[in-house]
C-alpha cells in the first residue's frame, strides 16, 4: 500500500499594519541605543541594538516597497505591511532597489519614514539614535554617499555604521561556535536579486576575489511560476507570484548531499 501523499493548501498570506511601538527606557538611558536596519531588497527588518528586543526577533519585518499610484501624492503611498494584499497592487510597486543597490532614494526616505515611526521615534525632525544599515558587498561609494547624506541631512542622525549582513552572520556563526574572531571562510550569500560569493582570509573579507552571479530568489520565483503556468494552463491566474513566493520559501529543497540525494529545506535570503 503506498504512502499518502501531504496535500497542502495555500495561505495566502496577507500582511497586517504594524503597531507603533513605544521606545523602551532601556533603549535611550545612559545613552540612545543605535537603530539596526537590515535594508533587504525583498524584506526590512528593523530593531534595536539594545534592550528588551536585543535578544528577540526584530520589531518590524516587512517587504522593501512602496504603493503609490501614478500621479498621487507622496503622503498617500502605503509602505510594507500597510499594503494588506500585495497581488492586486503588485504593478504599482517601487521599489529602492535596482538589482541589489539602492538607488532610488525616494522610496528609501519612505522606508525610513515607517521604520522611525513604527519603531515610535517621536522627535520632531531628527533621530537621535545611531544607525546601523546593511549594504551589498562592494557597495559603490555613490549609493554609500548618497544614503549618509539621505540619513545626515533628512535625519540627523548622530552616527552612521554600515556592514554586510551576510558577514554579520558569518561573525556570529563562527563566534558562537567557540572561535574568538572568524579567520577563514567561504561566504556563499543567496539574496533575492543576485547572490555573492565572499573568501573571508585571514579575519578580513579578499574584495578582490568576491564574485557576484545575477541570480537569486526573485528570479527562481519568476522560473518556478513561468513552469508550472506552461504545465497547467487552465490555472494561469490563480498560479501568482505571491503563491511562488511561498512554494520557494516553505516547499522547495536544496541536495546538501547531491550524490545520495539527501535534501535539506533551502531558505533563501529576504
Amino acid at each position: 500500500m503506498s504512502n499518502p501523499r501531504n496535500v497542502y493548501t495555500f495561505e495566502d498570506y496577507k500582511c497586517f499594519p504594524d503597531p507603533v511601538f513605544t521606545v523602551e527606557r532601556e533603549c535611550l538611558e545612559p545613552c540612545p541605543a543605535p537603530i539596526v536596519v537590515d535594508n533587504g531588497s525583498f524584506q526590512c527588518r528593523a530593531g534595536w541594538a539594545s534592550g528588551v528586543s536585543q535578544l528577540d526577533q526584530p520589531r518590524l519585518v516587512f517587504r522593501s516597497v512602496a504603493a503609490r499610484s501614478r500621479g498621487a501624492a507622496r503622503n498617500d503611498a502605503h509602505v510594507g505591511n500597510d499594503i494588506p494584499n500585495l497581488e492586486p497592487l503588485r504593478w504599482t510597486f517601487k521599489s529602492a532597489f535596482d538589482r541589489n543597490l539602492v538607488v532610488n532614494f525616494d522610496i528609501q526616505e519612505l522606508i525610513f519614514d515607517y521604520v522611525f515611526t513604527h519603531l515610535g521615534i517621536s522627535t520632531q525632525g531628527h533621530v537621535d539614535h545611531p544607525v546601523v544599515i546593511s549594504e551589498p558587498p562592494c557597495n559603490p561609494l555613490h549609493c554609500r554617499q548618497m544614503m549618509s547624506e539621505l540619513l545626515f541631512e533628512c535625519y540627523g542622525v548622530p552616527r552612521v555604521a554600515y556592514g554586510v549582513d551576510s558577514l554579520f552572520s558569518f561573525y556570529y556563526n563562527s563566534v558562537s561556535d567557540g572561535a574568538d574572531l572568524p579567520s577563514t571562510g567561504l561566504v556563499v550569500s543567496s539574496g533575492y536579486h543576485c547572490s555573492h560569493v565572499l573568501p573571508f582570509i585571514n579575519g578580513r573579507l579578499d574584495a578582490l576575489n568576491c564574485k557576484r552571479v545575477n541570480l537569486g530568489g526573485g528570479q527562481a520565483t519568476a522560473y518556478l511560476q513561468r513552469l508550472l503556468q506552461l504545465k497547467y494552463p487552465a490555472n494561469q491566474t490563480a498560479i501568482t507570484l505571491s503563491r511562488m513566493e511561498e512554494l520557494l520559501h516553505q516547499h522547495s529543497y536544496v541536495a546538501l548531499d547531491y550524490q545520495h540525494g539527501k535534501p535539506a529545506l533551502l531558505e533563501f535570503c529576504r
